[in-house]
């Protein structure tokens, strides 16, 4: 006879965040350059958009065509192999390298990711403590602008980098409708 073991007899953990309507931006873009958007949200002007609470990132440091954030790892990031997920991570990184982008379009500007392209060197766990991931526009073009972004615990050790491309647009509710924006380089 097999016997079974029920697993998770413990109490569920449960989270409880809150976040701001995600259309405070779109008022916001219509005024502000990518940079003076996200220098207001590091300064607390502006609240975060919904991801950076779902995924606990703080402490945001921005300038032109650069952008970086912190995360602590807890354990509503991992997964069943008790390491952070994979996808977390590139979401933290896809996050750096498009504000990096951002930091660098005009009023009226926005951008999307069009690929991201990932490595992981090594596991991370809430005993990693705090990473921070930076992000850095490595070419800005009129359509287009690549960045790379670097994940880091607080030795420097890098735990993750990637390289992206993003699609530079019209921002939502923008009345800039051919996409044209500045196009001088960083």
């Amino acid at each position: 006879m097999v016997q079974t073991q029920t697993v998770g007899a413990e109490e569920p953990r449960s989270r409880t965040y809150a976040w701001a309507d995600p259309h405070q931006w779109l008022a916001h873009a219509a005024t502000l350059s990518g940079l003076e958007m996200l220098q207001r949200m590091a300064k607390g002007l502006i609240p975060p958009p919904p991801i950076a609470e779902t995924l606990g990132m703080s402490s945001a440091e921005v300038e032109h065509g650069r952008f970086a954030v912190t995360v602590t790892p807890a354990e509503f990031h991992y997964n069943a192999l008790g390491v952070v997920h994979g996808g977390v991570l590139a979401a933290i990184l896809d996050t750096a390298a498009g504000c990096a982008v951002y930091s660098t379009l005009p009023v009226g500007m926005g951008c999307t990711s069009l690929d991201l392209h990932t490595r992981f060197f090594a596991a991370v766990r809430v005993t990693t403590g705090e990473i921070r991931c930076e992000g850095t526009v490595v070419h800005r073009g009129s359509r287009a602008a690549s960045a790379t972004a670097r994940l880091e615990d607080r030795r420097g050790r890098l735990l993750a980098q990637a390289s992206s491309t993003c699609l530079l647009m019209p921002a939502a509710g923008s009345s800039n409708p051919a996409g044209r924006g500045d196009t001088s380089a960083p």
